[in-house]
């Protein structure tokens, strides 16, 4: 394939972060940690992190492996949730810890002037709460409000993952070679970000990296079919590794891949 039918001409963004556990259980936790927007579907609790980015709660026999199971403490990638000031950062490991959260990094001062914690949900995501600096700048919101949600995705080689998500549309935004990249988001979703594995295990505190990528999926509403089917054929043809063995059904309206390093994609027309 050549260097002009490789990369697609569809917008690509992740919409939808799919986190697998006990939906019920999962929301009461959500809902207490960071009161977010909510709404139940067949199976599943939608959630809308204030304008920041959207998850879906849901069984992982709804939403099935997700990828390659764990084979460690961590699930291979890590949710930061960015906050305006440490006493936000603070108040929202406290509320987290209350309703049942691991804390793996209690919050405290960090690299570069920020301020951040950690902490395992329930469901057995990694959340770091992150302040980009150490200092207050006024009382805390009485209901912190993230600035930005990201995903980090553990990697074996971030240059050669950015190469795959680039040949799928997504843009560069920051560049450190292998020590992170991170790509432009959509307005109101979650940025997708490329660290090494072992780097972002042990920056949340988890000494074994491990090498599964179970429980999470990742979700991208297409305009049309052909817009699924083309974005399948660049991802097959980049380096790829499918969920299954036949990944796309042709004129389904849906499809999935995995990138290089395992973590799964949902294909689906927009609704």
């Amino acid at each position: 394939m050549n260097e002009q039918t490789r990369h697609t001409k569809t917008l690509f963004a992740l919409d939808v972060v799919t986190l697998a556990g006990d939906p019920a259980a999962s929301k009461d936790f959500y809902a207490a940690a960071f009161g977010p927007l909510m709404s139940k579907s067949a199976g599943s609790v939608e959630v809308d992190m204030h304008g920041t980015g959207r998850f879906e709660l849901a069984s992982a026999t709804t939403v099935g492996s997700g990828g390659e199971g764990a084979s460690s403490s961590f699930p291979g990638y890590v949710v930061t949730y960015a906050l305006a000031q440490p006493s936000e950062v603070q108040a929202v490991m406290d509320t987290a810890a209350h309703a049942g959260a691991h804390v793996l990094k209690p919050a405290k001062k960090a690299l570069f002037g920020s301020f951040s914690g950690s902490f395992r949900a329930p469901d057995g995501s990694i959340w770091k709460v992150a302040a980009d600096s150490n200092k207050n700048k006024g009382p805390a919101a009485a209901a912190p409000r993230p600035t930005e949600i990201s995903i980090i995705l553990g990697v074996k080689d971030p240059k050669a993952s950015r190469a795959f998500y680039q040949a799928l549309g997504l843009k560069t935004d920051r560049d450190y070679g292998n020590k992170y990249i991170d790509f432009h988001p959509v307005d109101g979703a979650v940025r997708l970000c490329l660290m090494q594995r072992g780097v972002l295990a042990k920056d949340v505190g988890i000494n074994d990296p491990g090498d599964g990528t179970g429980g999470l999926t990742l979700s991208h509403r297409a305009a049309t079919n052909e817009d699924i089917e083309q974005l399948i054929a660049v991802a097959d043809s980049s380096g790829s590794r499918s969920a299954t063995p036949r990944a796309h059904e042709a004129g389904s309206g849906s499809g999935h891949f995995a990138d290089p390093d395992g973590f799964r994609w949902n294909l689906s027309t927009s609704k």
